[in-house]
């Protein structure tokens, strides 16, 4: 374990620019498919977008230091597992609440709500929690985190895009629709191109010590859709909801950690391994789980 602390991913700059220019592509994506009376709908029930937002960025923080505190993951594993839980809703997550016969509405509207202010909660949870676990806050401590500097790198591939995505739709939205159609269907090859991007030059690590996260991702990847089913009959939100949440809160955005982990912690191996396995993982659950919930009959579902 602490070898794997020590370990780095090689990733050169063009492969950096690329995984970044992804991101910022896929996000314009999902922001073209959001209208304005999608937001006007949810104000007038503001406490689905509230409960949502308390799911992804204080709950999961909160219940992933409690899992670290129990396992005591090596110095890596633990900040690359805050770091996944900081991060905002993944846009693949639009998808699944559709299959699910989910709030699809509900979805875009906190994907969308959840990359706007995960440009504070983001830098903001990885620091709290970070610094308050021995192993990581030595890391932080080391490579001197510039938290306005990466507040602005997540407004740069995250804000920007999302802003401009949602302009268009508002002033062009003929122009929209037919980027959308185009844009859509790519969102999850582009997620995946960026994952493969990650391992395609780091084979060996990945195969060395993958064993490290295996189970580790898939826990914390299960706490993380039981919290957004959980707090969603907490706060009696309709089945379709609450299903919704799950979706938000277990589909995080690890492209964006990946990109993070590349850009300010020099590919660490431990960080890196598990923000990419939890990007294949959580592709797989939250498809079992959406083609669970498409084909169940609510009346007599468990979950």
């Amino acid at each position: 374990m602490m070898e794997l602390d020590s370990v780095k991913l090689n990733f050169d700059t063009n492969g950096l620019l690329v995984l970044n220019i992804s991101l910022a592509v896929v996000m314009f994506g999902v922001a073209l498919g959001i209208r304005t009376s999608d937001f006007k709908a949810l104000f007038a029930k503001p406490k689905l977008i509230l409960v949502g937002l308390l799911s992804q960025f204080i709950v999961l923080p909160f219940l992933t230091f409690l899992l670290i505190l129990i396992l005591k993951p090596g110095a890596s594993l633990a900040l690359g597992m805050i770091l996944v839980a900081a991060c905002p809703g993944g846009n693949i997550s639009n998808f699944m609440s559709h299959l699910a016969k989910a709030n699809t509405t509900l979805s875009i509207s906190l994907t969308a709500f959840s990359t706007i202010i995960c440009i504070f909660f983001t830098p903001l949870n990885l620091e709290i929690w970070g610094n308050l676990y021995g192993p990581s806050q030595e890391i932080l401590r080391e490579i001197h985190l510039d938290f306005w500097q990466l507040f602005q790198t997540i407004i740069l591939i995250l804000g920007i895009p999302l802003v401009l995505g949602l302009l268009i739709r508002h002033y062009k939205n003929d122009l929209a629709l037919r980027l959308s159609k185009i844009l859509k269907p790519l969102s999850i090859i582009i997620f995946v191109a960026i994952v493969l991007i990650a391992f395609s030059k780091n084979t060996e690590i990945f195969t060395g010590y993958i064993h490290f996260v295996l189970l580790l991702v898939l826990f914390h990847n299960s706490i993380a859709i039981g919290t957004g089913y959980f707090l969603g009959s907490v706060f009696k939100l309709d089945y379709k909801s609450k299903k919704t949440l799950a979706i938000e809160t277990g589909i995080q955005n690890s492209g964006l950690g990946l990109i993070l982990i590349f850009t300010f912690f020099d590919g660490l191996g431990g960080m890196a391994i598990l923000a990419a396995w939890w990007g294949i993982w959580h592709i797989v659950s939250g498809l079992c789980l959406s083609f669970y919930w498409a084909r169940k009959d609510p009346s007599k579902a468990l979950l």
